[in-house]
């Protein structure tokens, strides 16, 4: 399948980059671990096999199966201790996503989309972002030998737009907020045959599947469920495939129970959590207005949730909760983890965290074991 060149609307301006200097737009603090992948020796040449467009196709696929196999996932999980002995809770576990390449869980959606377009024959794959998923996608096409278009809130600037450019991305910038955005990236993907690797698309249950390895990660590590998994949500794509991950362990007997489901997200600006706290049939969208960006919680809000109906189902389906997470707070827990555990941890990511915590206090939970997920940051 190739790709055919369009003209984009004129007002969606091409590689036109703000830098933090330049006093214009949104200076977000969304960045995760920066550094580009260095891949074991030992992979180097399978690299070299996957991006190549020229080998078969088979050949390509087995090789980039290799490098996702090895670089993506099986990320780590301890106990957290000290966190247990600063909030008077007992059993708390980081499953800590920084691990992960581009320091995300989102390196798990974009290796499995990039494999998937490679076997469905695409060679482009588009998306759009506010900073950290633009890095993943760039990363897994360029390992994959695939062209990566990224679209971007003209009035965003993250500093992780230079690690997509360094992986080959093309980025456009496009007025509006990060809905609008993906609204066009998915116009673009349908127009020229591009791989959509947008949340709530054709491809949503390839991501979900793809964040159920999570769940079973967990599983390996505990060999049962845990009473709780907490996850901050926006899109409510990780909680969800979390959630099916379990399901499916549950119904093949692995586990004897389907965990809680607790998501946490920035105060009153995520429909997902609304929907739960108004005891909604479904997610309805928030007003765009309403809705304001910070350097903290940008990871967080939307006013249209693309997987907010599958999250919502999965929270009420494992009967667990949701709540909302302050700026300050989000701060004082990111804070609290690098002091006491050690880990460089996106402030946003310790919203489930919070989430979890602010039920302990008003309704103790009984001992047991409850995980937390977690994302890296910069240092």
């Amino acid at each position: 399948m190739f790709h055919r060149g369009s003209k984009e609307d004129a007002s969606i301006k091409r590689n036109t980059i703000n830098t933090p200097d330049s006093g214009f737009g949104l200076n977000l603090l969304d960045g995760a671990t920066s550094e580009v992948l260095r891949l074991p020796p030992e992979l180097e040449t399978q690299k070299k096999v996957a991006a190549d467009v020229n080998r078969p196709l088979e050949e390509r696929i087995e090789a980039f199966e290799d490098i996702m196999d090895s670089e993506v996932g099986d990320t780590t999980m301890s106990r957290a201790r000290n966190i247990e002995r600063e909030v008077g809770f007992r059993q708390i576990y980081v499953k800590f996503e920084g691990g992960n390449p581009t320091g995300t869980q989102k390196d798990r959606i974009s290796f499995a989309q990039a494999m998937d377009a490679m076997r469905r024959g695409f060679d482009t794959v588009t998306t759009a972002t506010c900073g950290n998923y633009g890095v993943a996608v760039a990363l897994a096409a360029s390992l994959a030998g695939l062209k990566c278009i990224i679209y971007i809130p003209e009035t965003y600037h993250t500093k992780r737009v230079k690690e997509m450019t360094d992986f080959g991305a093309e980025i456009v910038r496009v007025p509006g907020d990060y809905e609008q955005a993906v609204v066009v990236s998915r116009k673009r993907a349908e127009r020229n045959e591009i791989y959509d690797a947008n949340p709530g698309g054709a491809n949503t249950i390839q991501q979900m599947r793809a964040y159920g390895e999570i769940a079973y990660e967990i599983y390996d590590e505990l060999r049962d469920a845990p009473a709780t998994v907490a996850v901050p949500v926006s899109n409510g794509t990780t909680l969800a495939g979390i959630f099916k991950g379990f399901q499916s362990l549950y119904r093949r007997g692995r586990i004897s129970r389907i965990p809680k489901i607790i998501a946490g997200s920035s105060f009153g600006k995520n429909p997902i959590i609304q929907a739960f706290l108004k005891n909604s049939s479904q997610c309805d969208d928030l007003d765009p207005q309403h809705i304001h960006e910070t350097a903290i919680n940008e990871p967080l809000i939307n006013w249209h949730s693309f997987d907010g109906n599958h999250a919502l189902e999965a929270i009420r389906g494992s009967r667990g909760w949701a709540a909302y997470a302050s700026d300050k707070n989000m701060l004082l827990y990111s804070k609290l983890i690098r002091e006491r555990e050690g880990l460089s941890v996106l402030p946003a990511s310790t919203a489930g965290l919070i989430a979890l915590l602010d039920h302990h206090q008003k309704e103790p939970l009984t001992s047991d074991r409850y995980v937390v997920i977690l994302t890296g940051r910069k240092t």
